[in-house]
């Protein structure tokens, strides 16, 4: 009888590489959305080493400089912070650059430089978000994304039914008509405090609702924005978004 004679197998050990695709690079950087990076590598936008690149599915490694249209672009590390906004605190510096801003409460926060996701102006209160991710605050911003956004208002006097409905149904503004998704009263012994979901992202949209049918608002407070709340954030105070809550927001799902 042969002896059996077993063959050694040599397995062998996939190598590590440090390389990535070169849409995810590009989002990491906070430029645009990896969908948006294909298109940009599509037409011819984005080049590496100086060569330009349309090869979908390229990768490349962390000595190679990465440039759009000519102009280098660098991964960063992106921060996603909610902030409970305090009352007489401007959003931006630059329209009034000695009054307290955002950015002073969230010093401490990161050494990255955010910015906020849209306005909030001085006397209103709430959830704000503020992130370095460029792309995300353009989804955010855009007139064409739905964003819910949940707000409780003081009213100077009673809100009276036939303005109520006139709400529900729309009201005619300077730019056109506007009107609540959902109202209701907070208290049904205070008709002056309401409850207002609205997805319109105009500018001080609420404010100019009320305005128009001639009520003054007297506290504005954001309470929900694009699914996110204050809850368990004192006012004036901030935490960094959970990887969940960034992940949501990126799908747009915002409800």
């Amino acid at each position: 009888m042969k002896p059996i004679i077993r063959k050694k197998i040599h397995s062998k050990t996939p190598q590590k590489t440090d390389k990535v695709r070169l849409n995810k690079y590009i989002a990491a950087t906070g430029l645009c959305s990896r969908r948006e990076a294909d298109a940009l590598i599509t037409r011819g936008e984005i080049s590496v080493n100086d060569v330009v690149i349309t090869e979908l599915g390229a990768k490349i490694s962390a000595k190679d400089i990465v440039k759009h249209k000519g102009k280098a672009i660098k991964n960063q590390n992106l921060v996603y912070l909610l902030l409970n906004k305090p009352k007489n605190t401007v959003t931006s510096r630059q329209e009034s650059p000695h009054e307290h801003s955002v950015l002073d409460l969230i010093k401490k926060a990161t050494d990255e430089q955010v910015s906020p996701v849209g306005q909030l102006d001085k006397q209103t209160t709430g959830v704000m978000l503020l992130t370095n991710d460029t792309a995300l605050i353009e989804q955010l911003t855009d007139p064409g994304y739905d964003k819910l956004k949940i707000y409780q208002v003081t009213l100077n006097k009673d809100l009276v039914n036939s303005d109520f409905k006139k709400i529900l149904e729309g009201v005619k503004l300077e730019d056109g008509f506007a009107k609540a998704n959902e109202l209701s009263y907070v208290d049904k012994e205070d008709l002056k405090q309401i409850g207002i979901e609205i997805s319109n992202g105009r500018n001080q949209i609420v404010r100019r609702i009320f305005s128009e049918l001639g009520y003054k608002i007297e506290k504005l407070d954001r309470v929900y924005y694009a699914g996110l709340t204050k809850k368990g954030l004192q006012r004036g105070h901030w935490r960094h978004l959970k990887k969940t809550e960034v992940a949501n927001l990126k799908m747009g799902a915002y409800k």
